[in-house]
């Protein structure tokens, strides 16, 4: 109880927000830089990896992606070189490149580093690679009891909850269903948690931050995450971070997602069968971009270098992180690569009380925001129109019967005894989302990403008013304790059963298209939907949801081709299946036409040489710098 109490008094102190990037004298660090590569010239594009003779998928992606890596490692060791800029080594951040600095830097040396890289003509776009925050707020560790799973229909009604004991009587799940807690880690052996985790890995790469001793490997459990008041004061790395014991973060996901559950102990996961998948990106404050990017793909499948191939992909990945600018190729990249690959990115729509950022804010993930007991969006929780839907994550009204209770453990720093504890936060509403999906799945495998997120969206129900009719509504006037609407909150409250209810209709299923160039012919490829059975597809059915107008032929047909314009532009086209029963079931994909990067004169990529124009603007850059420094 006496920690219990520390950490409600930090978690108020806090103001509900822990997403800012560390800083040092209120400027990041980084610890490297994240590269884009031009088009032209990026060995780590899907056109180069996707390539190869291999029969089995998954070899032939793991071969070209180490062809694709050791290519672009090349590319980067020789635009270090190029640069002048220091590197310690070089990799991959998803499906970008990685330049890691001898040295974090930050301010002036941070900027110039990043100006000299981006001026390369091989570079499309750079971003320091630097410390994100996992979404959690810093709370209370005790005991509690679930008032958020139940419906409002249950004996003691709770208006903004899950809704989840008439789901639970549809399923409770299946053990073939994988999700992953792409955070801190999970201490592997809670007792709540025994049998229910698969072989995860670690992917925290930077020593100050791993607390492990070591760098990645292929142990994901947690060894504590706390900044001492030391640390703060005394490691610039740490500046900006919260002085904090130890979260434990992933280990309450988990709980929240996948406890064992009618075993006569502990707490109750939202699916009583699925699999967990501990992907470890984050330590002391936080997690770098790269690490966070790398632990995200490999949690889908996808390959990443130095890692061993993951043979228990997860079709839902929980990921409650948030960064200080909006989405970045880097993410977007990622996103998009986890998407095809078929599994669900659930965000937590971030603490800030703000408009979203990434990930919240990318194209295809589904963020959750945070509501109330009384179903109030949460003074903390962030919102805007990129939100999908809510979903409770306590308040501190009351403490600590409006919080969340999961899996925890009783240490300050190290690692002590299993526990379990109370949190507030988005961090937490994710997973509820999370843990919703992977019952979907249990009932029909073949839902995709969006159709789990239309799916879920159209059985929410509709938002409160708990502060009465004359309440604040959320927007830029009232960003705190506000009404919800579909604007600000998603679609509406998150209700489980209802959820279950539509995964059971025909599936559209799509194959995906991706990035084009104008004026392209596109396939629109949906013969892979299925029916329930024994009912059949009897009709398909596709339409535009956005984009410039064009003509879809044969838009009654499982296959069919359509041209683009000839013009830059995103398009979303809907394929709807109709099965022998009458039911209809949708999905949709977005196709981007871009148009190529002009080519540079003289590349500098491999062979040493300066392109003329890069060159001349890296000595005039060098000539202001040398003015400026005259002048100070």
């Amino acid at each position: 109880m006496l920690r219990a109490g520390l950490l409600a008094l930090i978690g108020v102190a806090a103001g509900g927000s822990l997403a800012a990037p560390p800083v040092a004298g209120g400027e990041p660090v980084g610890f490297g830089l994240i590269v884009g590569y031009r088009d032209g010239v990026n060995p780590l594009s899907r056109e180069e990896t996707d390539r190869g003779p291999w029969a089995d998928r998954g070899a032939r992606m793991a071969s070209a992606w180490q062809r694709a890596t050791q290519r672009s490692r090349e590319r980067t060791e020789q635009l270090a070189r190029d640069t002048g800029v220091r590197a310690r080594s070089v990799g991959e951040a998803g499906r970008a490149a990685l330049l890691r600095f001898d040295r974090p830097m930050k301010g002036q040396d941070l900027s110039d580093a990043m100006r000299r890289v981006r001026l390369h003509p091989d570079v499309a776009w750079v971003e320091p690679d630097v410390l994100v925050r996992r979404q959690a707020v810093p709370n209370d560790v005790g005991y509690g009891n679930q008032w958020y799973l139940r419906g409002p229909a249950d004996a003691i009604p709770e208006l903004a909850g899950l809704n989840l004991t008439p789901a639970w009587d549809l399923h409770t799940g299946v053990n073939t269903t994988v999700v992953a807690v792409v955070d801190s880690g999970v201490r592997l052996g809670h007792s709540d948690l025994a049998g229910k985790l698969l072989p995860g890995h670690d992917f925290v790469s930077e020593l100050h931050v791993a607390n492990d001793g070591d760098g990645r490997d292929a142990d994901p459990s947690d060894p504590g995450d706390w900044v001492s008041p030391t640390e703060r004061n005394n490691d610039p790395l740490f500046a900006g971070c919260e002085v904090d014991f130890s979260s434990w973060h992933g280990t309450f996901i988990a709980g929240q997602i996948a406890a064992a559950t009618d075993n006569s102990q502990g707490v109750a996961g939202v699916n009583w069968q699925a699999k967990i998948l501990p992907v470890r990106v984050s330590g002391k404050c936080g997690a770098l971009v790269s690490d966070l990017l790398d632990g995200v793909r490999w949690a889908a499948g996808l390959p990443v270098a130095g890692a061993p191939a993951n043979t228990n992909p997860a079709k839902v990945i929980n990921l409650s992180f948030s960064g200080s600018s909006a989405c970045s190729a880097a993410y977007q990249s990622t996103v998009d690569d986890v998407t095809a690959a078929g599994a669900l990115l659930v965000v937590a729509a971030g603490n800030l009380s703000a408009p979203l950022m990434r990930p919240a804010d990318c194209d295809g993930v589904m963020a959750v925001a945070a509501v109330r007991r009384d179903g109030a969006k949460a003074d903390y929780s962030s919102f805007g129109a990129g939100v999908a839907l809510a979903a409770p994550g306590g308040s501190l009204e009351n403490f600590p019967n409006n919080l969340l209770y999961a899996t925890s453990d009783s240490g300050f720093t190290n690692p002590g005894v299993e526990t379990y504890g109370y949190k507030q936060g988005t961090s937490f509403s994710a997973p509820l989302a999370a843990g919703v999906a992977s019952l979907m799945l249990a009932r029909n495998a073949a839902l995709t990403p969006r159709a789990l997120i239309e799916r879920m969206q159209a059985g929410a129900r509709p938002h409160l008013q708990p502060l009465g009719p004359a309440g604040p509504v959320c927007g830029a006037a009232n960003t705190q304790v506000c009404h919800c609407s579909a604007n600000t909150c998603g679609a509406g409250l998150l209700d489980a059963n209802t959820a279950l209810q539509l995964s059971i209709g025909p599936a559209a299923v799509i194959q995906p298209v991706g990035t084009v160039v104008p004026g392209a012919v596109i396939t629109l490829d949906g013969r892979s939907s299925v029916a329930l059975g024994p009912a059949t597809i009897a009709s398909h059915q596709w339409s535009l949801d956005s984009g410039p107008a064009v003509v879809i032929p044969n838009g009654t047909q499982a296959l069919t081709s359509l041209q683009l314009p000839s013009v830059e532009g995103r398009w979303v086209f809907r394929l709807t299946v109709t099965d022998s029963n009458g039911d209809d079931g949708s999905d949709a994909i977005v196709v981007r036409a871009v148009a190529p990067a002009a080519t540079a004169a003289a590349s500098g990529g491999g062979g040493g040489s300066f392109g003329g124009w890069w060159g001349l603007a890296l000595a005039l850059w060098g000539a202001g710098l040398v003015w400026a420094n005259r002048r100070r």
